[in-house]
């Protein structure tokens, strides 16, 4: 139960950071803001960096595992994440990264030869069809071109929508190549280790942005909105994930990630003004089909 309650909570703080990212986009350049948040995750976790004295030397295949983690899950997922919700909104958010939980057992499937039953392809088609169902929904060209300016905001909608898409596959990535990270290193010499990389990655646009940003003209309120992005994303969410992981399977725990979309729509309408409009809410109820599909136990069948 303990491991339960860390995926589930690791999960919320996900959407919640999702949805909240979108005012930080507005406020730092996107590569300034991930550089940030993997600075301030890296200085929280000084003290998990140093390898534990039980803790056998890395192989070269655990640091490929390390190094696609934190490629995979921290540089190309908070990219697509922050610029995805930059452009569409944390309700679309909440929709498409409802196919979380699918992609991760299609993702376990595909690496790591698990079966997949009838209902989690079922699930998958539900999903998918609540993406497409989002992709017709018109969206609200005046709140649009308010963050984003009058130019072809439906089509800026779009790509922001398949960017969104982007951070599905690679929390399907992170979900399977973290469980094999679980078998050699500590939940929290995982997080600080992938953390390090994403801060290297990220450093040479990031500085470069740094040198023409005005710092000062950031409000308090911003900056404390930044601390709790860069806590939640680079120390307790994957730390907390980790943690479960260790010692739930991969595919029980992507079940989990159920928690992600809900968080991230909740945030986006009770703190960011947002609206379900009614194309939405059908796609989210379709959506959130395919997650009663994947997550619900199926009954046993005796003689």
């Amino acid at each position: 139960m303990m491991a339960y309650g860390c995926l589930a909570l690791s999960m919320s703080l996900v959407g919640s950071y999702v949805a909240l990212s979108k005012p930080l986009a507005l406020v730092f350049p996107v590569f300034l803001l991930a550089w940030l948040r993997f600075g301030i995750g890296g200085i929280a976790m000084l003290r998990w960096i140093r390898k534990p004295a039980a803790e056998p030397k890395m192989t070269t295949q655990t640091r490929k595992l390390v190094f696609l983690e934190s490629f995979l899950g921290n540089f190309l997922y908070t990219l697509c994440m922050v610029y995805g919700v930059s452009m569409s909104s944390a309700v679309s958010a909440g929709v498409i990264m409802s196919a979380i939980p699918a992609a991760i057992a299609l993702m376990s499937w595909a690496l790591l030869k698990e079966q997949i039953g009838r209902r989690v392809w079922a699930a998958v088609a539900c999903g998918a069809l609540g993406i497409g169902l989002l992709a017709l929904a018109k969206p609200d060209s005046a709140a649009v071109a308010q963050h984003l300016g009058a130019g072809a905001p439906a089509a800026k909608v779009w790509l922001g929508n398949l960017l969104l898409f982007g951070t599905v596959l690679c929390e399907a990535f992170y979900a399977v190549i973290g469980k094999k990270l679980t078998a050699v290193l500590s939940p929290k010499r995982i997080s600080a280790v992938i953390n390090l990389w994403g801060f290297v990655l990220m450093t040479p646009m990031g500085a470069y942005v740094a040198l023409h940003f005005d710092f000062t003209a950031v409000g308090a309120g911003s900056w404390a909105l930044l601390l709790f992005y860069a806590l939640a994303a680079s120390v307790w969410t994957v730390w907390l994930w980790m943690t479960g992981l260790k010692s739930i399977p991969a595919a029980r725990a992507g079940v989990f990630s159920v928690m992600l979309p809900i968080t991230a729509a909740v945030v986006g309408v009770l703190i960011l003004g947002e609206r379900l409009a009614g194309t939405q809410m059908l796609a989210f109820a379709v959506a959130l089909m395919g997650l009663v599909l994947a997550t619900v136990p199926t009954k046993r069948t005796y003689p």
